[in-house]
Order: C-alpha cells, then structure tokens, then sequence
C-alpha cells in the first residue's frame, strides 16, 4: 500500500470513528470548567470554593461537540431549505 493511500485510509477511519462518536454521544464535558459547571477558585487560606458559573456551558457542564454543532446546523439549513 503506497503512504498516500494508508494516509487516506487513516483520515478516512479517523473521520468515520468520529461521526459514530459524535452520533452516540452528541454531548462532551466543557473544556473551560472540566464538566464542573462553574470555575473552582481559592479563598485567602488557600481552600477551594466554588467560582462564578461557566458562561461557555451555561453552568451545565457539558457542551455540543464540534461534529454535532456541524450536523444539526446543516440538517437545519437542509429543512428550512425544502419546506
């Protein structure tokens, strides 16, 4: 097999995992507040206390993957287009 074709196999087999992962689980943790929901802050003694709430998960902790943020826009524009 020449290594321009295993290249294309690699990226095609990485591509494909993808979509079933983003197609079984369409949510991941938040990259900004590890799935917290808010960020985690010290006070003078040095204990950890709870922060302000994330604003890139709404406080929810998790987020839309990137792949599934792309499938669910381009299913909208598809639907909007045929009515």
């Amino acid at each position: 097999m020449t290594p321009i074709a295993l290249a294309v196999a690699c990226l095609l087999a990485i591509t494909l995992c993808y979509a079933v992962l983003c197609a079984g689980s369409p949510f991941g943790t938040c990259h900004k507040c590890n799935g917290f929901g808010f960020a985690t802050t010290t006070d003078r003694k040095g204990r950890p206390k709870r922060g302000k709430h994330c604003r890139r998960c709404k406080g929810r902790g998790k987020r839309v993957r990137a792949g599934r943020w792309i499938y669910n826009r381009a299913s909208r524009i598809y639907r909007q287009g045929t009515r």
